[in-house]
């Protein structure tokens, strides 16, 4: 009777430990779903929430500081590649953050800026590349109209940090999630029609990009998230150049699809490579190009009516023409465009961006899952 009762005594303090403990956890954490304060984000025009302004950017798409962009939610140009938020915006909003500020636009850039990085810095930027700049211009690929690429932007990072204290940084690497968004796909779009081979851009994309990958994680990056590239064979701006009988299953440019398929099987084997070179950092791979199919095969599960039309611009089959894109005086904007995917022709809706965002967040199209990131995001806490 005595070992009995002495059993049940401990299994009651026990419980009671563990409920306070619980209890107690759960009242040191402000959030427990969202255990991010700060983001640092990476890429390019799918991903920049300012850092470009009209005249800059890839060719035919300078007119983003002019109507109709930002109509749907901001109603107003904010300088972002949409009618609205980016997926990236939508990351920010479901933990709780405001939008993150461009780096361009911080006031310990150039002593004019007016924003502040209290929750983290945007450095992607529209039309960047991964390979240099320099490669471009070697080859006489004079349609890369933005001499930014991701060194660009590890360099805007590293100025940054400069800016900030020893601890600071230590906070910064340990806790912040590193969300690097889509980058490379400009890099296969300026060599179009050169005698510059798909083989060799992802060859130099790949290599370049993992030096870049290392360099955060060396510097002690524990969180990251690395998107792929999206269907590309299903953007507008690929139906409309693409010849007619270059189809795959779903309608989409096939060799444009294989193009993306193909640099994103190598991504993630390099991936793979980083995740058993560094133990100690959680990196996702997030798999843009078939969330983006899931779309295109289901379209009405997502409420979009129209596929392959961009809802901004000018001209049959597809509403676009090359010259006469979103923002100039030919182009109008569609009625709704939470009914499209695409919104210019080669960037997205806010409807297909939120899309995207949910299937990341909380869906099956990343791997690991975003949810283990988060889980040992927590358990660090």
């Amino acid at each position: 009777m005595s070992s009995s009762i002495s059993l049940l005594l401990s299994t009651a303090v026990s419980v009671t430990i563990l409920l306070f403990s619980t209890i107690s956890t759960a009242a040191t954490i402000p959030n427990i779903h969202h255990p991010f304060n700060k983001i640092y984000a990476f890429g390019d025009s799918f991903t920049d929430t300012g850092n470009s302004r009209s005249g800059e950017g890839p060719a035919g798409f300078g007119h983003l500081s002019s109507p109709p962009y930002g109509m749907t939610f901001f109603r107003r140009p904010t300088n972002r590649y949409s009618d609205g938020r980016l997926t990236i915006d939508f990351v920010a909003e479901s933990m709780n953050l405001p939008f993150l500020p461009p780096y361009l636009s911080l006031k310990s850039t150039n002593g004019n800026g007016t924003a502040t990085d209290t929750h983290g810095v945007n450095f992607a930027v529209s039309g960047a590349t991964v390979i240099k700049h320099a490669f471009f211009v070697k080859n006489n690929l004079s349609l890369d109209m933005t001499p930014q690429s991701i060194e660009t932007e590890l360099g805007w990072f590293e100025k940054y940090l400069e800016t900030l204290g020893t601890n600071q940084k230590v906070s910064l690497f340990k806790d912040s999630l590193f969300w690097i968004g889509e980058i490379g796909v400009n890099d296969y779009a300026y060599t179009l029609g050169s005698t510059v081979s798909s083989d060799t851009i992802r060859e130099l994309s790949i290599s370049t990009f993992t030096r870049f990958l290392e360099t955060l994680l060396n510097k002690g990056v524990k969180y990251m998230l690395v998107q792929g590239h999206p269907a590309t064979g299903c953007l507008t701006l690929a139906m409309s150049l693409a010849a007619e009988d270059d189809r795959d299953s779903l309608g989409c440019v096939q060799s444009a699809n294989n193009q993306s398929y193909t640099h994103n099987l190598a991504l993630q084997s390099k991936l793979k490579q980083l995740r058993i070179k560094y133990p100690t950092a959680t990196i996702v791979y997030a798999d843009y190009w078939n969330a983006y199919r899931a779309v295109i095969q289901n379209p009405s599960k997502y409420g979009i009516t129209e596929k392959f039309k961009a809802c901004c611009g000018t001209g049959e089959p597809y509403n676009f023409q090359v010259f006469q894109t979103c923002g100039t005086a030919a182009a109008t904007a569609c009625k709704d465009p939470n009914q499209y995917i695409n919104w210019d022709g080669v960037h997205l809706t806010e409807a297909m961006y939120k899309v995207m965002a949910d299937m990341f967040l909380d869906g099956t199209f990343t791997r690991p899952r975003f949810s283990n990131l988060l889980f040992k995001k927590l358990n660090s806490l």
